[in-house]
């Protein structure tokens, strides 16, 4: 049996915006514990909304207060606001330019919470192009690669991820990328992976080889989906060390069919460790 190492564990607490590498994580079948725990709606247009609408999101980052929901929030200007302070929905809308209030997670039953917000453009052509970030002369993603429900839900019910609950890269797809944009900072906090799979000297993107696999890593077993599409989200300025870049997803679209990385669903829940690895399993 194939064994790679397991280089990286990210968790994000809010949508869109920077998180960090864990050592340990569990998983449960709604993907890593505490991923993607809040996001912000739309108060204008209605809806939950990640960084393809409000790029501005990427620029600010979260983490948990020690072992509680609570998130605190750093802003692009340096200050730093709690989930629970009265004054959050007022600054992390100033921070992003747009008015927004921050969300818990909530029960999958509860379909409204997830319901999609009310398009940016009539032309509904339009709308796709600006979200996944496609010149006009540029094809869009395969739809059919995503789970139906997102087609009315911003999110699968239950959760906040685009789709899958987990998204993996390989090492090899980050030196791939850096090989043939040499004037671009491929940096993997514009990817958002959940796992970075140590993959040696393999060239290229091996895990787009991995659709239709399953694979145990720590006592946790997940079965790899398609290869993920990307979207405008991965040319979005992160910081004044990490600046805005198209050039990174015409690169994408134009010489990787669209995609970086591969989606992945849990079929056994477990733990992970960043010491464990990942073995197909057959």
């Amino acid at each position: 049996m194939t064994q790679l190492p397991l280089s990286q564990i990210w968790v994000y607490p809010v949508k869109s915006m920077v998180g960090a590498t864990v050592d340990e994580c569990s998983v449960s079948e709604l993907g890593l514990v505490g991923d993607r725990q809040w996001a912000v709606r739309d108060l204008e247009n209605g809806g939950i909304r990640g960084a393809k609408k409000f790029g501005g999101l990427m620029k600010l980052s979260a983490s948990f207060v020690g072992n509680s929901n609570v998130v605190e929030i750093s802003l692009p200007d340096g200050a730093v606001v709690r989930s629970d302070d009265a004054q959050v929905n007022a600054l992390v809308s100033k921070a992003i330019g747009v008015s927004v209030r921050l969300e818990e997670l909530r029960p999958a039953t509860d379909l409204e919470h997830y319901r999609r917000g009310a398009p940016g453009s009539d032309d509904m052509m339009e709308e796709l192009r600006n979200v996944f970030g496609r010149d006009i002369d540029e094809p869009l993603p395969d739809f059919s690669v995503f789970p139906p429900e997102v087609m009315e839900f911003e999110s699968p019910p239950g959760t906040y991820y685009d789709c899958w609950p987990l998204m993996i890269m390989s090492t090899s797809a980050l030196r791939s990328m850096q090989e043939a944009l040499p004037d671009s900072q491929i940096d993997i906090r514009r990817f958002r992976p959940s796992l970075v799979i140590d993959t040696g000297d393999q060239t290229g993107h091996p895990e787009f080889s991995w659709a239709g696999k399953t694979a145990r890593i720590g006592d946790c077993e997940i079965e790899f989906q398609s290869p993920c599409p990307r979207c405008v989200m991965v040319t979005r300025e992160v910081g004044d060390d990490l600046p805005a870049d198209r050039a990174i997803l015409r690169h994408i679209v134009r010489d990787l069919n669209q995609n970086v990385g591969v989606y992945a669903k849990v079929t056994k829940p477990g733990t992970i460790k960043t010491t464990d690895q990942l073995t197909f399993l057959p």
